[in-house]
């Protein structure tokens, strides 16, 4: 049958063709592999001036955090007393928040980008609406329906699209942790984002070396890992960006100073260690709600620095006021 591409897979197909080489004055160079976790928010974390935006942001996301400075302080408060019984439930159901819980909801509210555009994903990938995605759904959905044996016979490049089935199969295969060939939701979020998920880890180096290890010998050379970043011209003599990437790739990137990279390498590099920033966050809450200081909070522990934890119509003023103030 006639191969129709997806929008997913022509995305995918430009963005691994954009390889081109990039500007001097673009920068940091060869970011676009590493995976950063985002900012809980981009204001400045200044409670000390009674501007609590960072924390509204990181508890809510920024969205919602948005929804909650337009309701009247009655309005926030009496949402702000709904989350606090989810958090519960969504815990031990003991009546208390514990840091635990409050982490959990942090990073929940963190990943609602994620979370949306699996949604997206799914009715697309979902083709026999069962509440599951198959693995011949999503590979007809992305590459379009073969029979046997056909596999991209009418493309020109046949073996690169062969070779991108093998690849996204091994990563449902990874991401089906019950092995029954059906994802759930989650099984389908680690597969579209592998690099949230711990268990994932492996594929997403395996991948990152076979995009960078051009002679197959199982490692990143330095020339490698430049040319993912860098298409040198005839004649042209090599920008001094590139030289601190080498600079880079031999004080930094090769930890065991053998001059290549191996696969745990690799992954200290794509996926580097980060500071749990829910927890973070979720310990400064904590701490400057806990009045009994027992290491937990109760609901009106919370209600009662409520505006810390959410915004209003009367708080984003005053938010304001203080931030027009410090500007004067």
């Amino acid at each position: 049958m006639m191969w129709r591409p997806s929008l997913l897979l022509l995305l995918l197909l430009l963005r691994r063709g954009a390889q081109g080489k990039p500007s001097p004055d673009a920068g940091p160079h060869g970011q676009g592999r590493v995976h950063h976790a985002a900012p809980l928010s981009e204001a400045l974390h200044d409670d000390a001036h009674g501007d609590f935006q960072y924390d509204h942001e990181a508890f809510l996301g920024r969205e919602v955090a948005k929804e909650f400075d337009q309701l009247t302080p009655e309005e926030s408060q009496a949402r702000l007393g709904r989350i606090v019984d989810r958090m519960d439930r969504a815990g031990d159901g003991d009546g208390w928040v514990s840091l635990a819980e409050l982490r959990a909801w942090i990073a929940h509210t963190q990943q609602r980008h994620i979370r949306d555009s699996v949604s997206a994903a799914w009715n697309t990938y979902d083709t026999d609406r069962d509440g599951r995605v198959g693995w011949e759904e999503l590979r007809n959905a992305t590459y379009g329906h073969y029979e046997p044996g056909e596999e991209f016979h009418d493309v020109e490049d046949a073996e690169t699209y062969k070779k991108m089935l093998t690849r996204d199969e091994r990563r449902f295969r990874m991401a089906d942790q019950d092995g029954d060939s059906m994802a759930t939701r989650e099984e389908l979020t680690a597969f579209l984002h592998p690099e949230e998920f711990p268990h994932m880890r492996d594929i997403v180096i395996a991948e990152t070396l076979e995009d960078l290890d051009k002679n197959k010998d199982g490692y990143v050379q330095v020339d490698e890992y430049i040319a993912d970043l860098y298409s040198a011209e005839a004649g042209e003599e090599e920008p001094a960006w590139v030289r601190t990437e080498r600079e880079q790739f031999r004080d930094f990137r090769d930890l065991n100073k053998d001059g290549q990279l191996d696969g745990s390498e690799v992954g200290h590099w794509v996926l580097p260690p980060a500071q749990d920033q829910p927890l973070v966050e979720a310990n400064h809450l904590l701490h400057e709600s806990d009045t009994d200081q027992d290491g937990r909070l109760s609901k009106a522990e919370i209600l009662g620095n409520w505006n810390m934890f959410v915004g209003s119509q009367a708080t984003n003023y005053g938010e304001d006021l203080t931030r027009h103030h410090d500007e004067l």
